[in-house]
């Protein structure tokens, strides 16, 4: 599902698309049959447009890469996380509220 502003991330990948980023990164953890992860990806979508340059916006496919979802314990979707130089210090679990609650996620972070 990625987009021209958000990449698919994968296990192999997680490491140098993520942890090894100079800008903070959402991580949005979602499945093609999670119905609330397909309402989110619209808003994901302009949320990386407007913040351009300053986040970067990937999406994890739990089905396809079950490792990194269970690394970070991610137990139901949608899971979006918030990783700043290698560590994650924010989460949220279950649609954020529309596109104010995806700023409010990230805002102290970017």
């Amino acid at each position: 599902m990625a987009t021209e502003n958000i990449t698919d991330v994968t296990d192999t990948t997680f490491q140098s698309e993520v942890l090894d980023s100079d800008l903070p990164v959402l991580v949005d953890f979602w499945a093609t049959w999670c119905a609330p992860c397909r309402a989110l990806a619209p808003l994901l979508d302009e949320l990386a447009s407007e913040k351009s340059g300053q986040l970067k916006v990937v999406k994890v496919d739990t089905q396809k890469n079950m490792r990194i979802a269970q690394q970070y314990k991610v137990s139901a979707l949608p899971t979006l996380l918030i990783i700043k130089n290698g560590k994650e210090v924010g989460r949220q679990v279950g649609n954020p509220g529309g596109i104010s609650g995806l700023k409010n996620l990230v805002s102290g972070h970017v």
